[in-house]
């Protein structure tokens, strides 16, 4: 029952992922959001401070600290707002889905353990052909799904 909840969460972000993963991934800009969008408004940093209760260096350092990735979501939320603009924040499965994660993983924890038994079998003379292997690749897959997921990241 457990496994079926877990199933269905999996099921259900991916629902709400789905826009995201329409996106084309596109990194920020070199001078940081922040900056881009501030100066494509004509606001200056002492306009931007004074509408988020930051003094003018710390907008500056705010851009700085954006363009080495060292800036808070708080900080970047807080900015947003004063530039009437939303933050967008969302982690977006690089292939496919998360459902499709998982598969890829149990696929490979799979490999990794019918590999080390096929390896023993075929020293042995007892080497399974690839048609059986590959049915025991889709079984063995089956069953880790079917099982709770944290194994898999080990």
């Amino acid at each position: 029952m457990k496994r079926d909840t877990q199933y269905l969460q999996l099921v259900q972000l991916d629902e709400q992922l789905r826009p995201w993963m329409r996106l084309p991934t596109k990194s920020p800009p070199k001078s940081g959001w922040v900056q881009t969008i501030r100066k494509a408004l004509g606001m200056t940093t002492k306009q931007l401070g004074a509408r988020i209760g930051m003094a003018q260096p710390n907008v500056t350092k705010l851009e700085k600290a954006e363009q080495r990735g060292a800036v808070t979501l708080a900080t970047l939320r807080r900015a947003a707002e004063g530039l009437d603009c939303d933050l967008v924040y969302a982690f977006v499965p690089r292939n496919g889905s998360l459902e499709e994660t998982v598969r890829r993983r149990a696929q490979a924890v799979a490999e990794r353990e019918l590999g080390r038994v096929s390896h023993s079998m075929v020293l042995e003379s007892q080497g399974v052909a690839e048609k059986y292997q590959k049915i025991q690749r889709g079984q063995l897959v089956d069953q880790l799904l079917r099982q709770p997921w944290r194994h898999l990241w080990r």
